[in-house]
Order: structure tokens, then sequence, then C-alpha cells
């Protein structure tokens, strides 16, 4: 039964919105009209849920469900069916229990699907944009073995570590990120106004000015007249090069460099193999085939070099080959990874050992951004302090030697 969101009046005058289940909008007015209503507007939700996937996905702003409420969508929908309620009621109660429009739109277009007769994954099929290749095909392995709240706690469980992974790392370069930006604006603000003001003084008197005192002016200068245009420039190049990089050949080379490349490599190859090893984790411990459960793992990948070397560990995998060995062959997969991989095809406790590679795998990663990050701090408060030391003997120098001339 389709869902329709209404704006009506009620019998004092006052505004009343909300949803209302019916097979047609002429059904949902007249079933409003029996509430003591009178409707202003009603709309079919899933047409307006469809429309905003469609602009978002032709370039636009459209709305999506965040990480953070997938994931409380998913945690909520489990702990419901654990308790015994029926899909149609669980959803009825997702929609109350939302605090976002779009939200509450999103599960009354899903609940009316499933309550017309589509599968529970056939309804997110439609919902791409806020259900992903992974959601949908646990979601469909969950409907086939008929465990479905038991997957959707194993999805639930793997979205909230996938979003605090993601969040310990955001922090562990915040302040990093905030020490370069202060640092930037201090540099600039002491070159554009600080120096020019006080430099020129000792200008006026014809004095012979330090050689620092020449050259910071000179860079203080080039700054005023031209950091605008040096500005431009450098976004210039950055989204030039953003474009270039949609050319396959180029984004192969420099993700293959991203893999090697000094300090920054192995924080990559540890970021790719945790989001491989967990992936395959949570699809392979909810019974997807392995074929499918390492295509979807490797559309988890943000380097494209990685996703090549699975894409010919798959292509072993379906000739016959192990796991492990298809995975050996491949250069950048952790020697530890294969060794559980190898551990768990032995003893036919494949899921288990892959949890423990995916947990083993991020908290390398977790150590690294933190090692990364505390490497990065006095480097960058270093670099700022030596910056800002410069621009003081060349203020000061000048200072220095009048003193010593009036003496």
């Amino acid at each position: 039964m389709p869902a329709f969101r209404y704006e009506a009046v009620d019998a004092g005058g006052a505004t009343r919105k909300g949803v209302v289940n019916a097979d047609s909008p002429r059904a949902a007015r007249a079933d409003l009209r029996a509430q003591g209503l009178t409707p202003i507007t009603v709309d079919a939700i899933s047409a307006q849920v469809s429309a905003a996937g469609e602009t978002a996905r032709r370039g636009g702003f459209g709305e999506r469900l965040s990480q953070v409420e997938l994931a409380l969508f998913t945690r909520q929908l489990a702990s419901l069916l654990e308790a015994g309620l029926p899909l149609e009621q669980a959803f009825t109660a997702l929609m109350d229990q939302a605090e976002r429009t779009y939200v509450r739109d999103l599960v009354a277009s899903i609940r009316s699907e499933v309550m017309g007769g589509s599968s529970f994954s056939d309804a997110l099929a439609r919902h791409p944009r806020d259900f992903d290749e992974i959601y949908r095909a646990l979601v469909a392995s969950g409907e086939q073995i008929g465990q479905m709240e038991r997957v959707l706690a194993r999805l639930a469980d793997y979205n909230e570590r996938r979003i605090a992974l993601v969040q310990k790392v955001r922090l562990a370069f915040l302040y990093p990120a905030i020490v370069t930006c202060v640092a930037f604006a201090i540099v600039i603000f002491l070159l554009t106004y600080v120096v020019p003001q006080i430099v020129s003084v000792f200008a006026n008197t014809k004095q012979k000015l330090p050689v620092l005192t020449v050259v910071m002016l000179g860079i203080s200068n080039f700054t005023r007249a031209y950091g605008i245009y040096v500005a431009v420039l450098l976004i210039g190049a950055f989204t030039a090069w953003r474009r270039a990089l949609r050319n396959p050949a180029l984004k192969l080379r420099f993700h293959s460099w991203l893999l090697t490349a000094p300090f920054y490599g192995r924080f990559e190859r540890s970021m790719n193999t945790a989001r491989f090893a967990s992936t395959l984790a949570i699809t392979t411990g909810s019974g997807v085939p392995i074929l499918r459960a390492l295509d979807t793992s490797r559309d988890t990948l943000s380097n494209v070099a990685m996703k090549g070397l699975v894409e010919q560990a798959t292509a072993s995998v379906r000739e016959g080959a192990s796991l492990a060995r298809a995975l050996s062959a491949q250069k950048y997969f952790p020697p530890m990874l294969v060794h559980m991989i190898r551990a768990g095809e032995i003893t036919g406790e494949l899921p288990a050992m892959l949890e423990r590679a995916a947990a083993s795998q991020q908290a390398d990663l977790e150590r690294r951004a933190l090692t990364m990050a505390g490497l990065l701090e006095p480097v960058l408060i270093l670099g700022m302090g030596i910056v800002v030391l410069l621009i003081v003997l060349a203020v000061l120098m000048p200072i220095i030697e009048i003193n010593q001339l009036v003496r």
C-alpha cells in the first residue's frame, strides 16, 4: 500500500502534517476527511524520494542517508525484528522515531513497497544512493537463509565499526590540520600587514637594511601584490589535477605510486586492507558466496591499484585456487592477513578468522594514523616556529643596527 505525505487543516484551523497509507491519492484524501481533516496537499512519498535520488545522481545536492543514520536505522530494525515484531510494524515504529523528514519518507517508501509484495532487498534496490551494494547483498542473503535479524545485527556492527574507525582517523589528523591552517593565517598576516608597517619606518631613514630584512620585505611585497593570483593558480592546479585523475591510466599510475610512497604508503595499504578484510568478513559470515563477496569487498577499496589486485585474486579463486593462495600471489596484502585466511580455510572457520584479521587490520590502521599524526604535529609546530622566527629577526635586525649606531 503506497504511503502519502499530507498537509491538512483540522476543525480548529490548525495545520497538521503526517503520513497516511492508502491505495491512491483519492483514497488518502477520503481517509483524511473521515478523520475530520481537510486535506491541502497529498503527495506520494515514493515518488518524492525517487526524485530526490535522481536529482542527486545528476549532480545535484539531493538528500540521502548519512552513515550515522544508516547505522542507526540498521541497529533499530535489527532490534525490533529480534523482539519478534513483523517487518511492517518494525517499519511503522522506525517512521515514528525518525527525526528527519527525508528519513521518515524513505522508511515509508520502503514500507509501502514491501507491503505491495516486493522483497526487502528489492525495496532497498530502489534507493541505491542510501543503501549500497554491500548492504543490499547482505539483506538478500538474510532473506534467503531466513535469518534477517541476525544479518542486520552483524550489518549494524559492521557499520558502527566503520564509522568509529573513520572518526578515529579524522580526529587523529584534525589537530595537524588546524595547526596548518592557523600557521598559514599567521604567516600571511605577518607578511601582508606587520612586516610592511614596521620595515617601512626603517626604509624611510635611507638606512641600509640587512639582507634578511630585504628578502622578507620582497616576499611581503610579492604576497600583497600577487598572493591572490597564486591562490587562484593553486586552486586551478588542484582542480585540473582532480580532473586529470578521471583518466583511468593516470589514476592507476598515481594510486600505484601511493602504495609505495615514502611515509604514506604503508598507511594507504593498511587503510585499504582494513576495508577489504572487514567487508569480506561480514559478507562471507552472512552466507554470501565467496566470489560475490570478493567483488563486493573490492568495490569498497579506494585505491584503484589494489582493486586490480583483488580482481586478479578473484579470477584465481574462480579458477579453483584457494583464497589465501590467490592473495599471497598479489603484493601489498599483509602476510598476517594471508596466514589467517589460510588458517580459516584449513579449519573451515573462514568467517571467524576473517573477523579476527579485520580487527587486526583496523587496529594497525588506527595505530598508523596516530603515529602519522604524532609525527606531523611537532614538524608543523617546528616549521611554523622557524618561519615566525625569521620574520621576527627580519624586523628586529634593523632596530639592533640603529641602536649600535646611536651608541
